[in-house]
């Protein structure tokens, strides 16, 4: 075991920059690993978490006021009910801006079931009558907290002024402002003073089950059971759980599968350099069988040197994770701080460290094999039997390229094997820098042309104690305003009535609303509409065919024309004219109307000119935007450029090395026939560079494939849908492709040039 330890010791010292390279890969591949592991557990464990400590309800039903709920308490599977709650639409009023909040009537105890969790201030006092509780994603994002003063207006047009006597955790909706309206919990009587009006109340009712796998099966006896008419509203704990850190899932995912191709990608290049050693210290390892080692003994050495490397990296990853960490901006951070204090963080971490170590293991075997298999008495070398010359050094040669060109040009692929094997290990992490080019495109394009992702309308203008005709004359009237589109949304109940989704009615058939349609075609009749993917998933039906909705009491059967991108509500967004939507009274009132402005127009400007011409009776709010939410994917974007980048570094570290060893004595012959060192330098630099040039051009056309399919997978699992993918620009690629071609070539020049001054009969001798 010592003569084993020093052998090893003496390879690594001889073999410094290399080792180096390969633990530092390894701890950043753990880095990006652990923090996979934690925003994955994070996007579902919060919700867990709350719906556990709070004894959450699997079903919440909206039903209109005075419809008697009792019968929901005896259907079968049943365990628990929470309410019926009364309920009233309302606007927080916030400086300038005003928001949409669901008041919840709840008396002075906490419930049993569907529980908040109280996490500052303290829950509903009576002696407080004007005290309110939010909920914590919508008390973070109105910047509001426990003993704060807030502003809420009723649907009469009169304001309130609300003190905050806590925020509380629940698992009753998702998080704002992926789900909307806010909510608040106020006692009855503060609600009855806000909404006087019974007709404009409504009741919740929550269902806990015995059964969670029925709850699709028990809203639809819900639903029958109090008349489908009588239903405005129906989600489910499936819903609310998809709509929890939809952000931490798509972060989660691209460092998954990015860290997991990082660790193949390594592992080959592990098994590379594994190669090239032993290929290079034949004579080495015969000596050592010559002198009692057996063949196990030198496959495992080989085995212990490159885990043990493994082990350092894996661990100096786990540490820097682990301390670091929770340090990282949100949600990173704020994922790692969660994950830490889960009893079961260390067994993952373990099972991380492991499976990285395994998996450079196996990677090692096949040329810790072949070391076993050196003879003690290495034979004499033969010549390599003469190959033709490859087309490209043909090619070189018959446009009358230096020699030095045509000479690198043979060299590159004269052991064909070889070569692939190098182009194969380079052109991974190509082709994963070229998925992480096209995440960062897509964001660009969110970003930059928002209305091929369903945001044709800049902004969004709320009329507020001034009627619809009024504000559209405004509108009309204002010079950035190119269009202003109608708009108003509903809850309707799907087919089956297991569920509701949002049917908005947005634009005319006239004059329809721009949606972003990724299949079929737009809006052109009155019984027509396009929808998101959540909403087609919801449904189980597709493009083309006919669906039965029921809003407010009342049936529509809807000719659904095209698939639109729906970044709002997970695409659970089925978008008719506003002719659709017409009922005994004539057309709805707009709720709101998207503002599509004029080129040039600046969002500011035209907002601040509209809240001055209305008095403030319009308020005006820019479009969300989901790249805004999306901005650590860019860092995250970063980091794993460099991870890939590095893993390409020590793969061309040992192809140079490959490279020099066998062709080291056609370069002391090339030397003796008169070749300068310079030539002689240029001759393997080209080498390099020209498989690094195919591994390039390979990785790129195949990320690009790679790439579309795996951002519209996510669009299409999130409910945005497919077509959301950017190709990264051209310019883009052909910079990042020309980037590796030349530090290739930098790196194979410094040990081209060491070898091009060796003596030739020292390079001849080796032979």
């Amino acid at each position: 075991m010592r003569a084993v330890l020093r052998w090893e010791f003496a390879d690594l010292r001889a073999h410094r920059g290399q080792a180096a390279l390969m633990v530092l890969v390894t701890a950043v591949i753990t880095v990006s690993l652990i923090l996979a592991n934690a925003l994955l557990q994070n996007a579902g464990n919060p919700w867990q978490r709350t719906f556990g400590q709070s004894n959450g309800a699997h079903l919440w039903l909206h039903v209109r006021p005075g419809v008697d709920t009792a019968p929901l308490a005896r259907l079968d599977g049943v365990a628990a009910v929470a309410g019926p709650y009364r309920t009233a639409p309302s606007t927080l009023v916030r400086s300038a801006e005003k928001v949409p909040l669901e008041l919840r009537a709840v008396g002075p105890a906490l419930p049993k079931v569907s529980r908040p969790l109280m996490r500052s201030g303290r829950w509903l006092d009576p002696s407080v009558s004007n005290g309110v509780v939010l909920e914590s994603s919508f008390a973070r994002s109105m910047w509001a907290a426990a003993g704060d003063s807030v502003t809420v207006r009723g649907l009469d047009g009169a304001t309130h002024t609300m003190r905050v006597l806590g925020v509380a955790d629940t698992a009753d909706q998702g998080a704002y402002p992926n789900w909307t309206p806010g909510l608040g919990w106020v006692l009855p009587s503060t609600l009855g003073r806000i909404e006087p009006d019974p007709s404009h109340t409504a009741q919740t009712v929550g269902l806990r089950l015995r059964d969670p796998a029925t709850t699709d099966f028990t809203a639809q006896q819900a639903v029958t059971a109090l008349g489908s008419d009588q239903v405005t509203m129906v989600s489910t704990w499936q819903q609310v759980r998809s709509s929890m850190n939809l952000d931490n899932r798509l972060l989660g995912l691209l460092l998954a599968v990015f860290g997991l191709v990082a660790l193949l990608a390594a592992a080959l290049a592990v098994a590379g350099a594994a190669g090239s050693r032993v290929l290079a210290q034949v004579r080495d390892i015969a000596m050592l069988k010559a002198v009692g080692f057996t063949p196990a003994q030198l496959v495992r050495m080989f085995l212990y040197e490159h885990s043990a490397l493994a082990v350092v990296g894996i661990v100096l990853g786990t540490a820097a994770a682990s301390g670091i960490g929770p340090l990282l901006p949100s949600p990173l951070g704020e994922a790692m701080t969660f994950w830490q204090a889960q009893p079961d963080h260390l067994g993952a971490l373990l099972a991380t460290g492991v499976g990285a170590v395994l998996t450079i293991a196996l990677a090692t075997a096949l040329p810790a094999w072949r070391a076993g298999r050196v003879p003690a008495v290495p034979t004499v070398r033969a010549d390599r039997p003469v190959r033709r010359m490859s087309l490209l050094a043909r090619l070189a040669l018959l446009l009358r390229l230096p020699p030095a060109l045509v000479l690198g040009a043979r060299d590159a692929f004269y052991r064909p094997l070889r070569a692939g094997l190098t182009i194969a290990r380079l052109a991974i992490p190509m082709l994963m820098i070229t998925v992480a080019l096209g995440s960062w495109a897509t964001l660009d394009g969110f970003r930059d042309h928002p209305e091929r992702v369903g945001l044709a309308a800049t902004l969004t203008a709320k009329p507020s104690g001034i009627d619809a005709a009024s504000a559209s004359r405004l509108l009309s009237r204002q010079a950035g305003v190119a269009a202003a589109y109608p708009g108003v949304e509903l809850q309707a109940l799907v087919p089956g009535q297991t569920t509701t989704i949002t049917v908005r009615g947005l634009g005319t058939v006239a004059r329809p609303y721009p949606f972003a349609l990724a299949e079929g075609r737009g809006i052109q009749d009155t019984d027509e509409a396009v929808a998101g993917q959540g909403a087609l998933d919801q449904m189980h039906v597709k493009v083309g065919q006919w669906v039965r909705v029921m809003t407010g009491g009342t049936p529509r059967i809807l000719h659904i024309v095209g698939r639109s991108i729906e970044p709002d509500h997970n695409g659970e967004m089925l978008s008719v004219g506003m002719e659709a939507l017409e009922g005994p009274v004539g057309l709805p009132q707009p709720q709101y109307y998207a503002l599509v402005l004029r080129p040039g127009a600046s969002p500011s400007g035209v907002r601040a000119g509209l809240l001055a011409a209305s008095h403030n009776q319009l308020d005006v709010q820019l479009t969300t935007n989901p790249a805004d939410q999306l901005g650590a994917v860019r860092g995250v974007v970063i980091g794993l450029v460099v991870v890939l980048a590095l893993i390409g570094l020590a793969e061309l570290v040992t192809a140079t090395g490959s490279g020099l060893r066998d062709h080291i004595r056609d370069l002391a012959v090339l030397r003796a026939m008169g070749l300068t060192p310079r030539q002689v330098t240029a001759v393997i630099v080209t080498s390099t560079s020209l498989l690094t040039t195919v591994a390039v051009l390979a990785g790129t056309a195949v990320g690009v494939l790679v790439s579309d399919r795996l951002i519209n997978l996510q669009g299409h699992a999130s409910g945005v849908g497919a077509g959301i993918a950017q190709m990264p620009p051209l310019g883009t690629l052909l910079l990042a492709g020309t980037i590796a071609v030349v530090v290739a070539a930098c790196v194979s020049v410094v040990p081209a040039a060491r070898a091009t001054r060796a003596r030739v009969t020292t390079a001849l001798s080796q032979f």
